[in-house]
């Protein structure tokens, strides 16, 4: 049979080794490495001649380049930089929010030399981590204290098994929610050691039905913004203001996981559903929590806010340790908010924000631009300029969609399905969305530095079409 013919075929590793091809190899490649892509080369190869996809034997020195391939896709990162051109800004599959110029700088200050990362250097003496950010989360969000976790999910934990470790938290059955990874608060309750006591219905929760609740076990009143989704028509919830009189009426701590940060309401059209944490603070919540990666726009922690007894109790817990976010975090963490102390630098330094305020006339013209650049540089190509509407992600404000404009792209001599594909493949990811047999670029979450890579990959993606 054919294939056992070729099989017989393949060259001996020992025969391949003495190829010229392969001493050029393992000069830029470590030996054994290179040794061991050449085994999975053959091994690939076997394989394709069983299927019968391969029908002649290929060149030694085409083996050996489809090793070097092999090595080159090893000994580069996996995790690279792509081009979100989805119009989602907070994307959690592209790591949510992108950090402003002065965290960067921050983070990069923290990476290359030592720091007074646990130091005091006016006492000259151990120093606490969490001080760097108290400072300024205080005086932004008027906080007695603060600490700060690797993200809210650990937030959450700490927060619940800290204050109601065997003791019930009381909730309403609507605000269980499950966002992303499969993280439900209902589990995540049930490792902190809690117990959950859900109350009400799912659309419909009073003060009433947590008062019924109330008992000697109770150790938390707790309340959850529903970031991912929302329930709408028949409904009612118990605010921040019930929550805190019922606190302390019977004597039990209260705790709003605010999952998205809004550190002030500064787009007030768009954001005017979202919790606000310094005025939820000012209702007299004893603890509030979220995320730093998403409204705020800082790297992934989880910020917990709140009176000092509880946020020391907290510290004091062993699994702080296990949760305590490292240097590049704080120092990324600590630039962003430094930012927020004025408004209009915020909006303008901060890229999260930026992407939110930024009009849909002045995207109108950066796609012009764009369109522009592409009909002179690439043929075999429609590009039109078309409204869009952008959201914001990362499991924030589910409703709320914002006005934009981005690129049409409909290749003529390949399937838009196939010039898709063919855009993920680049050495810089071009991500999009396709509706209607059109590839979409959003031009709200393209960046200046993204245009030339992504008018090049276009380029590149068209120019290969057959």
């Amino acid at each position: 049979m054919p294939g056992k013919e070729l099989l017989r075929k393949i060259p001996k590793v020992d025969e391949i080794l003495k190829n010229r091809a392969w001493e050029k190899l393992v000069t830029d490649y470590p030996e054994g490495l290179a040794k061991d892509a050449l085994r999975e080369s053959l091994e690939i190869l076997r394989e394709s001649i069983k299927t019968g996809e391969a029908v002649s034997m290929p060149l030694i020195e085409e083996i050996i380049l489809s090793t070097r391939q092999r090595l080159t896709s090893l000994m580069s990162p996996r995790l690279k930089r792509v081009i979100n051109g989805t119009g989602v800004i907070i994307h959690t599959n592209f790591g949510r929010s992108l950090l402003a110029g002065a965290a960067i700088e921050a983070v990069k200050n923290a990476a290359s030399y030592y720091s007074n990362l646990e130091y005091d250097v006016e006492q000259g003496m151990r120093g606490d981590r969490y001080g760097h950010s108290t400072v300024i989360l205080k005086r932004l969000t008027g906080a007695e204290s603060a600490m700060v976790v690797n993200n809210n999910a650990a937030a959450v934990i700490l927060v619940l098994n800290t204050l109601a470790e065997g003791k019930e938290v009381i909730v309403s059955r609507g605000e269980l929610v499950e966002i992303g990874g499969s993280f439900r608060i209902p589990d995540v309750m049930k490792k902190s050691g809690a117990i959950l006591r859900e109350v009400g219905t799912t659309n419909r929760t009073y003060k009433e039905d947590y008062e019924r609740a109330i008992g000697e076990n109770t150790g938390l009143l707790m309340k959850a913004h529903t970031s991912n989704f929302k329930v709408k028509g028949f409904t009612h919830a118990v605010t921040s203001e019930e929550l805190v009189d019922m606190g302390r009426q019977f004597g039990a701590p209260t705790y709003f996981d605010a999952g998205s940060g809004l550190l002030y309401p500064a787009n007030e059209r768009l954001l005017a559903d979202e919790p606000c944490i310094p005025t939820e603070l000012e209702r007299g919540l004893d603890v509030i929590s979220f995320s730093g990666d998403k409204l705020p726009g800082a790297p992934q922690a989880g910020i917990i806010l709140g009176k000092k007894i509880y946020i020391n109790m907290m510290k004091k817990n062993p699994l702080a340790r296990a949760l305590r976010p490292d240097k590049l975090t704080l120092a990324g963490l600590e630039s962003t908010l430094l930012l927020y102390l004025d408004k209009k630098t915020a909006i303008q330094e901060i890229p999260t924000l930026r992407m939110i305020h930024t009009s849909d006339v002045a995207l109108k013209k950066d796609a012009q631009r764009i369109a522009r650049i592409l009909r002179s540089r690439c043929a075999n190509i429609t590009v039109s300029v078309i409204p869009l509407y952008s959201e914001v992600g990362g499991g924030t404000l589910p409703d709320v969609v914002i006005p934009s404009y981005g690129v049409g792209l409909r290749p003529h001599l390949i399937s838009v399905e196939k010039f898709e594909r063919r855009l993920r493949s680049l050495s810089i990811p071009i991500i999009g969305r396709i509706e209607k047999d059109m590839y979409l670029l959003d031009m709200r979450t393209l960046h200046k530095s993204d245009r030339e890579p992504l008018i090049s990959g276009i380029e590149t993606a068209i120019g290969d079409a057959e």
